[in-house]
């Protein structure tokens, strides 16, 4: 018994664990598509019949449409061709950011039968975007006694561009002092880097200027520029040093603005003005600039915006310590965010089929998909409906849900369902989201009417007057309550007869039929036309003689 009901439960209620990290079904086909990004709406992304090798009339009959995870229909299709076409002009860098391949997934919905088809869509990336050097104007502070082919900083250009779009090199203008190298960092970024070729002399030269061009790979290429400025300064000959060269901390994403991160330090055995240690974040991208502060004295960092582990998940932050003489040290601090459950399940209703005829096979009443962004226990699903109710959820494609009919309903016992759809994700704490929907149960014709007796016996005397009221019948169809229909005589009865009474079903008059009167013995004589010209009545028997 005790496995019967695990079993019976299995087959009531679906649940569905997954972990929304780019996770796709196993053993389902994608069909894949490209597009480059700014093409204008209307554009042909390509032909879904002939790809998948069906008859574009058969994308009509079945109701092929184009749905989405994130609501957005950036794509639709044109039954009468089966071409894909873009909704709207589709922006790389707004829709994935540095973020390379940019997959866009979509899916196809196809009725009778249900079929999703899974569409990847790669927006590739064009030249359309420049290098930008976030400060104009860059001020270095070298000092005299720096040796021949010291590396100095220097601020990096972005580019929303990524790939061969990105930025590709650096260069500066000619000058007999320095020459520009160019580094990648772990994350693959490009940052320029200024070496000395000539000793710097303060009473010769004690400033100098020159353009920093960033350049990228496109065709033609695209460049953005800023002035740098070289203030030699006279002797300081210790540079800040950080006590650790390698910071790791965790925050978690919902922490309060203000919060206090995490404080480096560094020190100088210069003294005086030389030995004064100001702390910046160096090659530090938008993100981290508006994210992230540090004191320039205490070298406290603090949170400045709003954390979404979703969006990005850890940070690589330079820290420069830089004393009053010019010369620095560094040290990289990664932070780590840590989520938290703050994001609710979401279900999307692609489909709904209401009423549903009474008396039919299992049939699809809803198609429907969940999701939630969340990672980890955050992000698994589980997914259910009363267990008291005749309808069962039925797994799909990736994230997909049907809605069916466990066995054929019964209209005259239930007529209305009101069904929950709950779906709890496993983080803590538990997140929840419900969608309430009715379905009706049309009515079909599969009740015939019935008397409450197979025989009524009615007694009145002989030589009454006509229309005396005799008695009453009753009959019912389905569910519904007997309906009294009283029994009245139109004629004098002057001894026993025997009546046929058929109820004459689909009509809402109550409309009763009286057949030729059953007469043992007795020859009929003349009721032949009389029983023929009052055979229906409406409400109410008659006897004619």
């Amino acid at each position: 018994m005790e496995n019967g009901g695990t079993r019976t439960q299995q087959i009531r209620q679906v649940l569905l664990l997954f972990v929304l990290l780019g996770m796709s079904q196993a053993g389902s086909e994608t069909w894949s598509f490209s597009v480059a990004e700014e093409m204008q709406s209307g554009s042909f992304v390509g032909n879904l019949a002939k790809d998948l090798g069906l008859k574009v009339r058969e994308l009509s009959s079945r109701g092929a449409r184009v749905v989405s995870n994130d609501k957005k229909q950036r794509l639709q299709l044109d039954i009468n061709t089966g071409d894909l076409l873009l909704s709207e002009t589709l922006d790389r860098e707004e829709l994935c950011g540095s973020i390379e391949p940019c997959v866009l997934h979509f899916q196809v919905l196809m009725q009778n039968p249900t079929q999703f088809l899974q569409i990847e869509l790669q927006v590739s990336d064009i030249n359309d975007h420049s290098p930008i050097f976030l400060e104009k104007q860059m001020l270095l502070e070298i000092p005299e006694n720096s040796p021949v082919g010291a590396v100095f900083l220097l601020e990096s250009a972005k580019d929303l561009d990524v790939g061969i779009n990105a930025v590709k090199s650096y260069t500066i203008s000619p000058n007999s002092h320095f020459h520009i190298k160019m580094r990648v960092i772990p994350d693959n970024r490009k940052y320029p880097e200024l070496v000395l070729d000539k000793s710097l002399d303060y009473e010769e030269l004690p400033e100098l200027s020159f353009i920093l061009t960033a350049l990228d790979g496109g065709s033609p290429p695209r460049s953005g520029t800023a002035l740098v400025r070289v203030v030699v300064v006279d002797i300081n000959d210790n540079s800040p040093e950080f006590e650790q060269a390698f910071y790791e901390v965790k925050i978690r994403e919902n922490s309060i603005l203000g919060s206090l991160i995490l404080i480096v330090s560094a020190w100088d055995l210069d003294s005086g003005t030389n030995g004064e240690i100001c702390y910046t974040l160096s090659h530090a991208s938008e993100d981290i600039r508006k994210t992230f502060e540090i004191h320039q004295k205490s070298g406290e960092i603090t949170l400045t915006a709003p954390l979404d582990f979703e969006t990005i998940e850890s940070y690589s932050i330079i820290i420069q310590a830089t004393d009053g003489g010019g010369l620095f040290g560094k040290s990289t601090v990664i932070i780590q965010v840590i989520d938290v459950n703050d994001n609710a399940p979401e279900i999307t209703v692609s489909s709904i089929t209401s009423p549903i005829p009474e008396n039919t096979p299992e049939t699809v009443v809803m198609v429907f998909s969940i999701q939630d962004i969340d990672s980890g226990d955050n992000g698994r699903i589980v997914c259910s409906i009363p267990e008291d109710l005749p309808f069962v959820l039925k797994s799909s494609v990736e994230n997909y849900y049907t809605l069916e009919t466990e066995r054929p309903l019964d209209r005259e016992s239930t007529a209305e369902y009101n069904i929950t759809i709950t779906v709890t994700d496993l983080g803590i704490p538990r997140l929840k989201t419900e969608h309430n929907t009715t379905v009706l149960v049309s009515d079909v014709n599969d009740n015939a009417p019935t008397f409450t007796q197979t025989s009524y016996t009615l007694f009145v005397r002989e030589n009454n007057s006509p229309a005396l009221h005799i008695g009453s019948v009753s009959a019912t169809d389905g569910p519904f309550p007997g309906h009294l229909v009283d029994v009245s005589g139109t004629g004098t009865l002057s001894q026993s007869y025997q009546y046929e009474v058929c109820l004459t079903g689909g009509s809402e008059t109550n409309e009763f039929k009286f057949l030729k009167p059953v007469i043992p013995n007795i020859q009929a004589k003349g009721l032949g036309k009389n029983s023929e010209e009052n055979s229906t009545f409406r409400n109410s028997f008659g006897f004619n003689f």
